[in-house]
């Protein structure tokens, strides 16, 4: 089947901050940490893009502040979306009171 190893969040953000903020080599994060470099380097990338405050489209945030953003905007959606549906329902009982009686 499928093998993929699934990392966690917090996981990948000391592997990335290794090479960034350590300036650990690539070759020598992925061996002491049995992970592949290309896994690594996408890593890396993504969490030096967040922290420049420019997310990566398509995937889970890394970084604390990011994780909080996508969160956030999540719920925005959720409540716009609850909104428009209370709206609508409110519409419809407005146009016929008696339908409901």
């Amino acid at each position: 089947m499928n093998d993929r190893k699934v990392y966690t969040r917090e996981f990948k953000l000391h592997a990335a901050s290794m090479v960034l903020d350590d300036n650990c080599p690539v070759p020598d994060v992925c061996a002491s940490l049995d992970i592949g470099p290309t896994a690594l380097r996408r890593w890396v990338d993504q969490v030096r893009k967040e922290r420049e405050g420019q997310p990566v489209k398509g995937t889970k945030a890394i970084t604390e502040d990011q994780r909080q953003i996508q969160e956030l905007k999540a719920k925005i959606k959720r409540m716009e979306m609850e909104a428009e549906i209370l709206k609508k329902a409110t519409a419809l009982l407005m146009s016929d009171p008696d339908r409901f009686r």
